[in-house]
């Protein structure tokens, strides 16, 4: 997502993804930019998938056995559970095994560029084979109904052989989480965002902020331009993060019912919702969902944008046409009054992993 020229702007790198930071107050950046930089080092250090001294790393390997996670990673995997209860299961916790087979067990750049060394995973449990209990070749995701977490006792056991991948909804639930604490420390409105996930806090600027939503197809096109003053906006794509493996195009966004990348008529997906959290389940689910994702997005109330393969827009709620730029808004009731809601509800006759 392209953000606007501002006064107090911060650009920098984290969670393997490009990090905007934007402040109402010019004052304010410094100490906005180093508490979002401490942010987004907790979560790598908790919950990363490329790093072999990460906490998810450790549960990882220790699949099969219970053991006791900290607050924050307990913290992350409740998020993701709630994502695949939302989804009915198409965004599914379990699928890392799925991710790792296609060649993503190293950062994305270096995924790219081919880089990679001869020490194994990282954050994976260390072995790229199959673990007892799984197949290596593609197939259901063990599901995440299948991880036991009680969050109150931080107590947690993953199926032996199982990965867990966090990716998703981690960066949006960080997005939220840095937003939310430095509104409320620096007194002014702020704007973040971590690789196109965004989220506003705090007093927004006049007319909102301009956010251009880019199509993630790597084309020249100009963004759509929307105006957000609250909540969250995120973009799910199959383009952007697609590499070749095996001789074949492939994308990382797994389709737990079969195990491979995701087959949908959508390129991206992009919706607005109460947070950023919610908006990435919604677009990633609906993007996985596939055709019938613009009827559960419209059922749902949300304002959503979908593009597919060959350019066509598709749009739901109170999201824009083309020509138009006007805001968006959070979940929207059927009332239409504008007062967000708190929660996704769940994709009607989806069930995977139940």
């Amino acid at each position: 997502m392209g953000l606007p020229n501002a006064p107090a702007r911060y650009v920098g790198r984290g969670l393997g993804t490009t990090v905007e930071l934007l402040c109402t107050d010019p004052g304010a950046l410094v100490v906005a930019a180093d508490m979002l930089r401490d942010e987004l080092e907790r979560v790598d250090r908790v919950a990363s998938r490329f790093r072999d001294d990460s906490e998810l790393a450790w549960v990882n390997r220790a699949s099969g056995t219970a053991v006791t996670v900290s607050a924050e990673l307990g913290e992350l995997i409740a998020g993701a559970l709630r994502g695949a209860q939302l989804s009915g299961g198409l965004l599914d916790p379990t699928v890392g095994r799925a991710v790792v087979d296609l060649g993503y067990d190293i950062d994305f750049a270096r995924l790219r560029r081919g880089d990679r060394d001869d020490r194994g995973d990282r954050g994976t449990g260390g072995a790229r084979e199959a673990g007892p209990g799984t197949n290596s070749h593609p197939g259901e995701a063990p599901g995440w109904v299948s991880v036991a977490f009680d969050q109150r006792a931080s107590t947690l056991r993953v199926p032996e052989g199982v990965l867990l991948d966090l990716d998703s909804t981690a960066k949006s639930a960080t997005v939220d989480r840095a937003a939310a604490r430095i509104a409320s420390r620096v007194g002014c409105g702020v704007l973040v965002c971590i690789g196109g996930d965004l989220a506003a806090a705090g007093p927004p600027p006049a007319g909102g902020w301009s956010v251009g939503v880019d199509d993630v197809s790597g084309s020249d096109d100009s963004p759509a331009v929307v105006s957000v003053s609250s909540g969250g906006l995120a973009t799910s794509g199959t383009v952007a993060r697609s590499w070749v493996h095996d001789g074949r195009v492939v994308h990382h966004l797994i389709d737990p019912r079969t195990g491979e990348p995701a087959e949908s008529p959508w390129r991206t997906v992009s919706v607005a919702a109460a947070s950023c959290v919610d908006a990435n389940i919604a677009a990633t689910g609906a993007l996985i969902l596939g055709a019938p994702a613009p009827q559960w997005l419209a059922g749902a109330g949300l304002d959503a944008r979908l593009v597919s393969h060959e350019g066509g827009v598709v749009v739901t709620g109170a999201w824009p046409a083309e020509a138009e730029r006007r805001p968006v808004g959070a979940l929207r009731p059927p009332n239409g009054t504008g007062v967000a809601r708190s929660a996704l509800p769940a994709m009607a006759g989806v069930g995977v992993g139940a």
